[in-house]
């Protein structure tokens, strides 16, 4: 765009309008007038038509409108200028002359509108196609609604964008083969890959605010058919609530590619639970127990206790919520405290008897777990006991505890000591007035330990992105997903349950990598895949339900409620006793034996049957 100051702008326009004006004048006189005119009469009508002409400007803004990004609005507001223009002259002929010269003002006027509307249309040509850079990179836009056209002509009019649009796709048959600001609409998703490919697209942007994640997901996996760099429009609820503007791009998130749903809560049973009581959350500090916090307060309990062994992460929860608009009438408490340490936990549970208890706190990494089996026990197996046994004694209502998909059938340590921990909360069900439920959930996407940021970072360092087998099948949920679903489980619980969470279809994981080094622009020869074999303890393939623990009631559209296993309590409590003088492949061992194991009892009722 050219360089210019307002005042710079209003003396060249001015300058320029009454030069066309001038010249607008001579057209008419020497069109209209049969003979001389009084050299008095010709200043008067000029001076009366600059002056009105000027004075209309002025009061229209018309100065102040940037042509270079005009619309039909400033053509409007330049025919307004002229009509009042044209008006203020005839009557101040009358008021003058006590006649109007209305042919050679008719003949001026449109002179004028010819010449200076003809300015404005070559100025706003001249800055948009001489005086703008533009690089290299060619823009597709999915949809030509309302939304991809204001977005087109955005991209036309930034003269600070780097984007360029070539062409719309949209599936709607009756704009195939028509022209939106010059733009064409070239055909439907079905011809998405050949227009990328034969137009030298680097850049797709879907531009339809509108649509569910499910209506998205088609449309997301159809670019990442492309080596187009893919960016999506904001959400339009973000959009209208005034977080992002419409023109903020963002890029594919794996939620899009995942096309979920977000959660329908059951707020009333939900509300009788946390309203106005007293919650706390283990593990507050961490990706699950965080999110969890933060949807508890929009609950309005009466108090939050967010317990955790890490303080800066603590902190860092407990600035964020109270800084939250709407949080101000709940006590938020922050408690620096270790899970292992039993007397501590008592300690706690004393001071603040809460009526919920969510337990987040957990060792989740699979392979650490494995070199360290004894840290595992201690804190998923003991800390879990230590806490669930001080909810008992301090009379919590509900005790929620947070497991894994990795418990069923399990190869790793940290699958093994979920399993045995979500056995002795059943086992203190049994004999307690606390309700304990346990809630089994699968891999959670922007985690600690999760692989999606791995994958993020390899690609933007030009890889490789290393994935330890190409079979490697895993489930997958959204953080706030499986944090509601928590809360909702915690809700419905009756004591002894384990609750298993709808995840979805499972989603192979060379898949996932595949499609984000895709749409971040990139082919698989630029950014290539790596395998590095599967790591002890992991499965190909994740499990949800035990086939001794499956059953086909669902309390909640995404809830299903397993069936309860019998206990094999006194062998884990063996276990606790002795596991710190066990070597690690044994402690490792027996780990796995035990929580594969199935009790005697249930033997014989399997027999028997």
């Amino acid at each position: 765009m050219i360089p210019i100051t307002y005042r710079k702008r209003v003396s060249l326009f001015s300058v320029l309008d009454t030069g066309l004006i001038l010249f607008s004048l001579f057209i008419a006189f020497m069109l209209v007038s049969e003979g001389p005119v009084p050299f008095s009469h010709i200043s008067i009508i000029t001076g009366i038509l600059l002056i009105s002409y000027h004075i209309s400007s002025y009061h229209m803004n018309l100065y102040k409108t940037a042509w270079e990004y005009a619309s039909t609005r400033e053509l409007i507001v330049l025919l307004k200028t002229f009509l009042m223009s044209m008006s203020s002259t005839f009557v101040l002929q009358i008021i003058v002359f006590q006649f109007i010269h209305i042919e050679l003002v008719i003949v001026a006027m449109m002179s004028m509108s010819t010449l200076i509307g003809g300015f404005r249309l070559l100025w706003r040509i001249f800055t948009n196609n001489y005086m703008t850079k533009r690089s290299n990179k060619r823009t597709l836009i999915i949809g030509a609604g309302s939304a991809g056209t204001m977005i087109a002509r955005h991209l036309i009019n930034n003269q600070e964008t780097d984007l360029l649009p070539i062409a719309f796709v949209d599936d709607c048959v009756k704009k195939h083969h028509l022209h939106i600001y010059g733009i064409p609409v070239l055909g439907g998703m079905r011809s998405l890959k050949k227009i990328v490919d034969e137009y030298n697209i680097h850049m797709i942007i879907i531009a339809i605010p509108s649509l569910s994640k499910a209506q998205l997901n088609p449309i997301i996996k159809e670019c990442a058919l492309t080596n187009a760099k893919t960016q999506i429009l904001p959400r339009l609820e973000d959009i209208v609530s005034g977080k992002v503007s419409f023109n903020q791009f963002r890029d594919i998130e794996v939620e899009d590619l995942l096309g979920r749903e977000p959660v329908d809560l059951d707020i009333h049973t939900i509300a009788s639970t946390i309203t106005g009581k007293v919650v706390l959350v283990t593990g507050a500090g961490g990706s699950i127990g965080s999110e969890i916090c933060r949807q508890i307060v929009k609950f309005k309990p009466r108090q939050l206790v967010l317990l955790g062994h890490g303080e800066n992460s603590i902190y860092t929860i407990h600035q964020e919520l109270k800084g939250g608009a709407g949080n101000q009438d709940i006590i938020l408490t922050p408690e620096i405290a270790d899970i292992q340490n039993a007397e501590k936990m008592m300690k706690v549970m004393s001071m603040y008897v809460p009526d919920v208890v969510y337990h987040a706190a957990a060792h989740k990494h699979v392979p650490m777990m494995e070199r360290n089996p004894d840290e595992a026990i201690s804190n998923n197996l003991i800390g879990t006991l230590n806490v669930a046994k001080a909810s008992d004694q301090c009379g919590v209502h509900t005790f929620v505890m947070l497991s894994s998909d990795k418990a069923v059938n399990p190869t790793s340590v940290m699958g093994s000591t979920k399993r045995l921990a979500e056995l002795v909360i059943q086992d203190i069900n049994t004999r307690s007035r606390t309700n304990f439920t346990a809630v089994r959930f699968g891999n959670v996407l922007g985690s600690r330990g999760s692989v999606i940021p791995l994958f993020k970072n390899q690609i933007k360092d030009g890889g490789p992105v290393t994935i330890t087998h190409p079979d490697m099948v895993r489930y997958f949920m959204t953080i706030p997903e499986a944090s509601r679903l928590v809360i909702q489980a915690g809700a419905l619980s009756k004591g002894g349950e384990i609750f298993v969470l709808d995840m979805g279809e499972p989603v192979k994981i060379v898949d996932l990598a595949t499609n984000l080094i895709r749409l971040t622009g990139y082919s698989l020869d630029d950014i290539r895949i790596e395998y590095t074999g599967i790591r002890e303890g992991e499965k190909l393939y994740e499990e949800l339900l035990n086939e001794d623990e499956v059953s086909k009631e669902q309390i909640h559209p995404k809830i299903y409620l397993g069936r309860t296993s019998a206990i094999q309590l006194k062998e884990i409590e063996d276990l606790i006793k002795s596991y710190k003088d066990m070597e690690n492949n044994r402690l490792r061992e027996t780990l796995l034996q035990l929580a594969n194991k199935k009790a005697e009892r249930e033997v014989e009722l399997q027999r028997s049957s």
